[in-house]
């Protein structure tokens, strides 16, 4: 199993992988030797590790659990209400928008999920992450392919947002309904050979 620490741990870095195959957990220390380092160099500084420490004892408690899981069925629930397609039931981290679903004029090798990204962010200042074509539709042999689906993901902070922000969140997906037929497609002008999504560059299409 894998579990990235910068989630529900509280962690701002880290994370572990745990094997129950010496052979493979083998691998897996040598080739951290080529990429990090030894094993023995700890990998974190004590702050992070305490850090950690900490965010892994806060995590079990249940009334944090109850809210953090609530305030994502609430964005769910209110975009649901206005005719936007989400992901049920909502995650205890996330909510995921079906923008393809959502941008239907939008072609998917025109990357719905990036227009609503970027429509998200220049109208109300909303990070989000496109999870779809941009990031699955690079082919081996440098073709393009639609993805299964184009999904937006809201991750929600740990910790952070308040019930005002939730309800802001809601309130930028109102104004985006009312123009979301004008929203336009985009193309990629600049790409590496892999992991794209992580820098790649766009042009409105």
């Amino acid at each position: 199993m894998t579990m990235s620490a910068k989630k529900d741990a509280f962690g701002n870095i880290g994370g572990w992988l745990a094997l129950n195959d010496a052979a493979l957990a083998e691998q897996a220390r040598n080739h951290l030797i080529r990429t990090e380092g030894f094993p023995t160099y700890g990998g974190l500084s004590g702050r992070d590790l305490e850090a950690l420490a900490q965010g892994l004892s806060e995590i079990i408690d249940e009334d944090y659990l109850r809210y953090r899981i609530r305030t994502n069925a609430y964005i769910s629930e209110q975009l649901d209400q206005m005719g936007v397609p989400v992901v049920k039931p909502a995650g205890g981290h996330a909510v995921f928008i079906d923008a393809r679903a959502w941008l239907s004029h939008i072609d998917p090798l025109q990357y719905p999920g990036q227009a609503l990204a970027v429509a998200l962010y220049e109208m109300g200042g909303i990070r989000s992450c496109e999870i779809g074509t941009v990031m699955f539709g690079q082919q081996p042999d440098g073709s393009e392919r639609a993805a299964a689906m184009d999904l937006v993901r809201l991750a929600i902070p740990r910790r952070t947002y308040t019930q005002s922000h939730a309800d802001y969140i809601v309130e930028v997906f109102e104004e985006l309904t009312r123009i979301r037929g004008a929203l336009k497609g985009f193309r990629i002008t600049r790409q590496p050979n892999l992991m794209r999504h992580f820098t790649c560059q766009f042009e409105p299409d």
